[in-house]
This record gives C-alpha cells, structure tokens and sequence, in this order.
C-alpha cells in the first residue's frame, strides 16, 4: 500500500507515475506539472492579500490610503486625464470584454474547434463568478473621497475590471499566439496588448478612484491563476486525444487552430 515492495523498494507503478510526471511527452508530463504549480504559485499571493484585506492590516492600508490620494491629487489638476482613464475603464469593462470573448468564441465554433471554445467559455465564466462571490466574501468598501471624479457600485476586492481583464487578455492571447508561432515580431506585439490591456486597466480603476491599489493587485493576481489553472486543464485534456504536448506561452493553447480544419475533421 505504501508503493514498496517487500524488500523495500520503490514499485514500478511509483516510479512510473514520477517518471510521467516530469515526462514533457506525457500528459501529466513536465509542462502540466509546471502550469499546475505557477496557478498555485499565484494563488498563495492572492490568498496572503486576501487575508491582509480581511484583517484590515494597518501597513497595507497605509499604502493603499497614500496612492490613492496622490493618484486623485493629480487627477483633480488634469481633467484630460481623467477624460482618457474613464473612456478606457468603460470601454474595456467587464461588459465589452465578455462580449469579444463571445465573438471569439462563435469564431471558434466556425473554424470547428469546440473544445476550444469551451476553455474560453469556462475561463471568462468561473473566473468572474469566483470574483463576484470573493467580492461577497471580503465585503471590502471602496474609496471614500470628498470630491471623487467618478463613481462605483459594490464591493471593491478583488477588482473586477481588473480580473476581467486578465482573463480576457489571457483568452485572447492564447487563442491567437498560434498564428505568431514562427514569428517572434507578431508573438511580441501580442504578449504586449494583453500585458497592456490588463495592466491599464487595473491602473485606470486606482486612477479614478473607485478602487484601492490592493484591489486591483488582487484581480490580476487571481486573473493569472485562473487562466493558468484552466490551461492545465485543457492541456490534459488534448494531450489525452493524442495531440502532442506545446509550448503555451509561444504556441497557444491549440496550435493547430493556425491549420485549416483546427480539429482534424
């Protein structure tokens, strides 16, 4: 039962499922592994400013209180400012981006690659809803300024535009990279939108005001995990129907969605 055999070594099965484990062939190989371990690894960070958000603790809203009155000292002395972070948070609100995952993945639909479409789907969908039920949980209250220029409703950790973002950024990049699979130019440029895209909209929320920093730290942090964790997940999933192992952050989740029938059909 303890995986020995009676003269005390390790049996075969043991050893043969630590050896899959690391195999970058195997489906529970080296890749899998390591895709698993960085969503934990991005969940414990989470997890720690949850607690630190739960527990009020002093420092962390001492930052949270200094950035944003130096971020609304500027925004109250330029309005031009505030004109370009309120056209950005709406339109890259959860709202907007739910919608480009849906045309993403009616997309994929068309080019047959179902099982893709359902990784989207899960993503953007678990995603927001652990949000929403974390934002329950915490019951953290937003800013409160004497001369706010702009306004939010709900909780405020973890941010949802920031978590929908990163999800977003995360679908879309993955779903896409396999078109820049040989062209470093094209795989960089994406990389940088979907960076960018999350980043300037979490910034945006702490901008306006409507959000502490740790909130929109919190939202990335919990994007990544989530769209990591899925990855994993769809990985296993592929490589059980026989398709070969990839590289994600250079292939995508699907590289053959670049061919002409994705699924093989």
């Amino acid at each position: 039962m303890n995986g020995r055999d009676a003269d005390g070594r390790v049996s075969e099965v043991e050893r043969s499922w630590r050896t899959r484990r690391l195999d970058p062939e195997h489906s529970l190989g080296l890749r899998l592994t390591l895709a698993a371990t960085a969503a934990f690894l991005v969940l414990v960070p989470f997890a720690l400013l949850a607690l630190l958000v739960l527990g009020a603790w002093p420092p962390l809203f001492r930052l949270d209180a200094s950035i944003t009155d130096a971020l609304h000292g500027y925004a109250l002395d330029h309005p031009g400012w505030v004109r370009v972070m309120s056209v950005w948070t709406d339109v890259f609100a959860p709202g907007p981006l739910r919608v480009a995952v849906a045309v993403l993945v009616v997309w994929l639909l068309l080019r047959r690659a179902p099982r893709l479409a359902l990784w989207a789907v899960t993503t953007m969908t678990v995603g927001g809803l652990l949000g929403a039920l974390l934002k329950l949980l915490v019951g953290r209250h937003r800013p409160d300024l004497l001369d706010p220029v702009a306004r939010a409703a709900g909780f405020s950790f973890p941010s949802g535009h920031a978590l929908n973002a990163t999800l977003a950024a995360g679908v879309l990049l993955l779903v896409f990279l396999p078109f820049a699979r040989d062209r470093r130019p094209l795989r960089c440029a994406l990389w940088t939108v979907a960076v960018l895209l999350a980043v300037v909209t979490g910034l945006s929320r702490i901008a306006l005001g409507v959000h502490w920093a740790s909130d929109v730290v919190g939202g990335w942090l919990l994007g990544v995990a989530m769209v990591a964790a899925t990855t994993a997940a769809f990985t296993t999933w592929r490589t059980r129907t026989g398709r070969r192992p990839v590289r994600t952050v250079q292939e995508g989740v699907e590289p053959e969605l670049a061919e002409s029938d994705p699924d093989g059909a």
